[in-house]
């Protein structure tokens, strides 16, 4: 078999050699391309004659999987699928299988830090600081004691959960799926509206499909407290942008955290979140540590394996 990385996914060159050379024990080939390329072309180039394929959350169309004729599996480097036509897959037989697990500390931390940015204001106190300017009297909150609504308790709103509850949050959820482990918890199910009601802060851990596009649209922002603060670590089309910068602009909501997009950073120059006020943006990194990217590499390695065993 011919496995193919069309992207380092963080590894360097002496790790691919190592996995190159794991490989060629096993009896088959693999290469890992050290740059990252996006266009529909390169990708072609890349994959035309794998049987395996690597890859993190760059998207593949069927455009391109069609020029894969030989393409068997893809292991992705990344927790959601939804940068892949999956409908392609299955009805070809591609094998597609993703890294679940790998950043979940990471992205709960995350969210920790974007709740703890703006109820603080430390990146925009920090530019006023440099600029020679004083507190002027501002007061920040505290996470302690606040109520916070926790959407989706796959294993990243559990992460998060858990480690709010040890800062002293109350937790409620909101998730399609109940799971035993949260109730066990004390954490409270309740509806998303109530959730929306209640929650001094909301953060978003669901996976982009059909029924969550847009989940968090205008009617559900209107809900909130006008102190409430809006977190998303999940995926960007989970909430409608514009209608959140309006919220946000109107003062129906206090702030957000955002860490996803549409599409993936940069931003265009009018993306409705750049000027929009106490609106703290990151590039896409809730998943991006060092120790997450050395787990990510073992299972995505060892799926392989355990595919071709299989």
């Amino acid at each position: 078999m011919k496995i193919v990385s069309v992207e380092p996914i963080g590894i360097s060159i002496e790790k691919s050699e190592q996995i190159r050379k794991e490989f060629i024990e096993l009896g088959h080939d693999f290469y890992c391309y050290m740059d990252r390329k996006e266009d529909e072309e390169t990708l072609k180039e890349r994959m035309h004659d794998a049987d395996v394929v690597v890859i993190s959350n760059i998207k593949l169309s069927s455009e391109v999987l069609k020029s894969s004729r030989k393409l068997k599996m893809l292991s992705v480097a990344f927790t959601g699928l939804d940068h892949i036509d999956l409908d392609y897959c299955t009805e070809h037989n591609i094998k597609v299988v993703n890294a679940s697990g790998y950043a979940t500390v990471g992205v709960a931390e995350l969210a920790i830090g974007l709740m703890i940015d703006v109820c603080r204001h430390i990146t925009l106190l920090d530019q006023d600081t440099r600029n020679g300017k004083t507190r002027n009297n501002f007061l920040g909150r505290q996470l302690r004691g606040k109520t916070i609504g926790i959407i989706g308790t796959g294993a990243i709103g559990l992460e998060t959960a858990i480690l709010l509850k040890a800062m002293g949050c109350n937790i409620i959820a909101w998730s399609r799926t109940e799971r035993e482990e949260v109730k066990k918890l004390n954490i409270k199910y309740v509806s998303l509206k109530d959730l929306m009601k209640e929650s001094d802060i909301i953060s978003l851990h669901v996976p982009l499909n059909k029924e969550t596009y847009h989940l968090i649209n205008r009617d559900l922002l209107s809900l909130c407290k006008k102190d409430a603060i809006l977190i998303n670590t999940a995926r960007g089309n989970v909430v409608d942008m514009e209608a959140l910068a309006e919220s946000l602009r109107e003062g129906l909501l206090a702030g957000a955290g955002i860490d996803v997009f549409e599409t993936e950073p940069p931003l265009a120059k009018n993306h409705p979140l750049i000027n929009a006020p106490n609106c703290i943006l990151t590039p896409h990194i809730a998943y991006a540590t060092r120790e997450a990217f050395d787990i990510r590499i073992d299972i995505v390695i060892n799926n392989i394996k355990f595919w071709l065993n299989s």
